[in-house]
């Protein structure tokens, strides 16, 4: 069976404080990195916490860009998923990570829908 996605979640570090703390940059940065890749962009939602920091996420055609940023580390947690194989998820991670000006990134990719896994529910009763 073959995959029905490519799931890349980056850890991206040294990272400009000032960009990872200001949710109209970062939302530009991650539409873009959407955008470059080839995906079709459906919604978009971003959100600034105080002190400091945001979460967002873009919704493509082919699944999604997401994001969380600790500013005061440079550090921002980035997930993007995508659908089928007429977008390179790649292409998006690299986008976000150069225009972050990141000094370090590590990145793994798994392939989603490879296989099923049966799930057994349990009730937990307190007490």
């Amino acid at each position: 069976m073959n995959a029905l996605g490519r799931h890349i979640l980056a850890e991206v570090y040294g990272c400009e404080p000032n960009i990872l703390n200001d949710p109209e940059k970062v939302e530009k940065v991650m539409v873009a990195a959407a955008l470059t890749s080839g995906a079709e962009v459906r919604e978009v939602a971003f959100h600034k916490f105080s002190p400091q920091g945001v979460s967002g996420v873009v919704v493509i055609s082919e699944s999604h860009l997401a994001i969380h940023t600790w500013p005061e580390l440079g550090y921002a947690a980035v997930d993007v998923f995508t659908c089928g194989d007429r977008v390179d998820p790649w292409d998006a991670c690299n986008y976000i990570v150069q225009h972050f000006k990141a000094e370090r990134v590590t990145a793994v990719e798994t392939k989603r829908g490879l296989g099923f896994v049966e799930v057994e529910e349990k009730s937990a009763v307190a007490g």
